[in-house]
């Protein structure tokens, strides 16, 4: 069982129904979100399946941010609200990654959609090259004001290859938006989207086992939790802890 209060999200970009019910089977007491990747809600012949699966284990589940944007884009968003309402979704993902949305304005679906779900709110860009120019302190403000506008968390975008948003091109953390990030943001209110083991060890070294992961394979779930406990050398030294000698009484 989870031993680590940290959030594990778990993408899922299309298994087949099967292979999705023996992971939430074998591994659910390690899961505790499940984000249905970019569109792939609208193309799942299952979802309704996959959803009752997740409903039964007790996972909370939602729809990838780039699926809002859509519908918001070609003006479906009340068939967005029909689809979280009839499946179940638990909650609602907003994001500007790709659309031309201004902050202020994502702010504002940050305060209206929080009347229907919890809101995770993203920030970043799924352009590597609109990513590296925020600065540190734009993507603080960017996640202070989705928190101020109602969301229950913020997500640090890196896209499922872990190469954009808050990773550097190479795959490891951008740290100065991390530093900014720790000195200025509640880090439990912060989900860290790390697809990569690299990014998941970073982040499990600089904020402890109880960081918020996000983005997580499912092919990767066993290993992120591993990871979590120090029970892989990446983060054994981090991690786990030396018990105290026992007293000798003297």
């Amino acid at each position: 069982m989870r031993t680590s209060p940290g959030i594990t999200m778990v993408i899922d970009g299309g298994l087949p129904t099967a292979a999705f019910t023996d992971l939430v089977t074998s591994h659910g007491d390690y899961i505790d979100l499940v984000k249905f990747g970019w569109g792939t809600a609208l193309v799942t012949r299952d979802l309704d399946r996959k959803a009752g699966v997740l409903r039964e284990a007790a996972i909370g589940f939602y729809f990838g941010g780039t699926l809002f944007e859509h519908q918001l884009w070609t003006g479906r968003l009340d068939e967005y609200l029909q689809l979280v309402r009839r499946t179940g979704a638990t909650h609602i993902e907003v994001s500007n990654g790709t659309i031309p949305l201004d902050q202020r304005a994502k702010a504002e679906h940050v305060r209206r959609m929080s009347q229907y779900r919890p809101v995770l709110s993203e920030v970043g860009y799924k352009d590597a090259d609109r990513s590296a120019r925020l600065t540190p302190a734009q993507w603080v403000d960017a996640m202070g004001e989705d928190l101020d506008a109602g969301a229950m968390m913020v997500v640090t975008e890196a896209r499922e290859s872990g190469l954009s948003g808050i990773a550097r091109p190479d795959g490891h953390l951008r740290r100065d938006v991390l530093d900014a990030v720790i000195d200025n943001l509640p880090t439990a209110q912060v989900m860290f989207e790390a697809p990569t083991k690299t990014l998941q060890v970073e982040l499990i070294t600089a904020l402890g086992p109880d960081v918020n992961l996000g983005n997580v394979a499912s092919s990767d779930v066993l290993g992120a939790e591993t990871l979590r406990r120090g029970l892989r050398g990446d983060t054994l030294l981090h991690v786990a802890t030396i018990p105290s000698s026992p007293s000798s009484g003297a």
